[in-house]
Protein backbone atom coordinates (compact mmCIF):
# COMPACT_ATOMS: atom_id res chain seq x y z
CA UNK A 1 0.00 0.00 0.00
CA UNK A 2 3.04 2.47 0.68
CA UNK A 3 4.40 2.06 -2.87
CA UNK A 4 0.77 2.89 -4.42
CA UNK A 5 0.87 5.68 -1.99
CA UNK A 6 4.30 6.77 -3.03
CA UNK A 7 3.13 6.54 -6.83
CA UNK A 8 0.63 8.82 -6.41
CA UNK A 9 3.09 11.29 -3.92
CA UNK A 10 5.23 11.83 -6.79
CA UNK A 11 2.44 11.48 -9.96
CA UNK A 12 1.25 14.77 -7.79
CA UNK A 13 4.89 15.60 -7.76
CA UNK A 14 5.88 15.45 -11.29
CA UNK A 15 2.19 17.11 -11.69
CA UNK A 16 3.11 20.31 -9.98
CA UNK A 17 6.22 20.26 -11.53
CA UNK A 18 4.40 20.80 -15.21
CA UNK A 19 2.28 23.24 -13.49
CA UNK A 20 5.01 25.07 -13.22
CA UNK A 21 6.46 24.62 -16.28
CA UNK A 22 3.64 25.67 -17.83
CA UNK A 23 2.83 28.68 -15.65
CA UNK A 24 6.63 29.71 -16.87
CA UNK A 25 6.04 28.95 -20.71
CA UNK A 26 2.98 31.82 -20.59
CA UNK A 27 4.35 33.89 -18.46
CA UNK A 28 7.51 34.10 -20.94
CA UNK A 29 4.91 35.21 -23.41
CA UNK A 30 6.76 33.34 -26.46
CA UNK A 31 3.99 30.79 -27.22
CA UNK A 32 1.44 31.49 -30.05
CA UNK A 33 -2.24 31.56 -29.25
CA UNK A 34 -2.88 27.97 -30.11
CA UNK A 35 0.22 26.86 -28.01
CA UNK A 36 -1.00 29.28 -25.29
CA UNK A 37 -4.50 27.62 -25.60
CA UNK A 38 -3.55 24.09 -25.17
CA UNK A 39 -1.00 25.37 -21.91
CA UNK A 40 -4.09 26.88 -20.37
CA UNK A 41 -6.06 24.07 -21.41
CA UNK A 42 -3.14 21.56 -19.39
CA UNK A 43 -3.01 23.33 -16.59
CA UNK A 44 -6.51 24.20 -15.92
CA UNK A 45 -6.70 20.16 -15.95
CA UNK A 46 -4.27 19.83 -13.81
CA UNK A 47 -5.57 22.21 -10.96
CA UNK A 48 -8.85 20.52 -11.23
CA UNK A 49 -7.04 17.28 -9.96
CA UNK A 50 -4.90 19.18 -7.41
CA UNK A 51 -8.43 19.71 -6.22
CA UNK A 52 -9.97 16.68 -6.60
CA UNK A 53 -6.71 15.13 -4.96
CA UNK A 54 -6.43 17.62 -1.62
CA UNK A 55 -10.14 17.05 -1.18
CA UNK A 56 -9.73 13.18 -0.46
CA UNK A 57 -7.06 14.22 1.62
CA UNK A 58 -8.89 16.51 3.88
CA UNK A 59 -11.86 13.68 3.60
CA UNK A 60 -9.48 11.18 5.10
CA UNK A 61 -7.82 13.89 7.74
CA UNK A 62 -11.60 13.92 9.59
CA UNK A 63 -12.03 10.15 9.33
CA UNK A 64 -8.31 9.91 10.67
CA UNK A 65 -8.94 12.70 13.40
CA UNK A 66 -12.46 11.58 14.44
CA UNK A 67 -12.93 10.54 17.90
CA UNK A 68 -15.53 7.69 18.51
CA UNK A 69 -18.22 10.08 20.14
CA UNK A 70 -17.78 11.84 16.52
CA UNK A 71 -16.37 14.68 17.22
CA UNK A 72 -12.61 16.42 15.85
Amino acid sequence: MKEKGNRKEKSFEAALKRLEEIVSEMEAGELSLDAMLKRFDEGTRLAQAFIRNLEEAEKKIQVLSKKEDGSF
